[in-house]
């Protein structure tokens, strides 16, 4: 009885623990994400699910930014996350005018067209 019932928790974790997370929404799209420390001119998806957003744009054939999105943290190339603020910081502007959810929110529009003059900041997405 007792194998049973710890055979049925052991089928249950392995079932939904290898369960795929499907997008809401991917679409293909022509991607400038312009800072002072990032500068991308090309091809690329945004892959909409439930808690993130998967943003990769590609240079001829080969991915040259893998950024997944969350509201709180930023994983750049799936190894190296950190929290919002400091990615931020790094990367989009080192003044703290932008909160820490900002990329989060603005990849989750359907229209990007973003720019701050004053900081040098260039993001658009025009979908394919």
């Amino acid at each position: 009885m007792i194998q049973k019932i710890i055979f049925s928790i052991i089928f249950t974790i392995f079932i939904t623990g290898c369960t795929y997370k499907q997008p809401i929404a991917s679409q293909g799209a022509t991607i400038i994400f312009k800072t002072a420390n990032m500068k991308f001119y090309d091809k690329g998806f945004v892959t909409k699910y439930d808690n993130y957003i998967h943003l990769q744009i590609f240079s001829v054939g080969i991915v040259a930014l893998d950024l997944k999105i969350y509201k709180d943290e930023i994983c750049k190339d799936s190894l190296r996350c950190m929290n919002s603020k400091d990615f931020n910081e790094q990367y989009i502007s080192s003044s703290h005018e932008y909160k820490d959810d900002f990329l989060y929110k603005l990849f989750s529009q359907d229209n990007v067209n973003f720019k701050d003059r004053k900081n040098k900041i260039f993001i658009k997405i025009k979908k394919d």
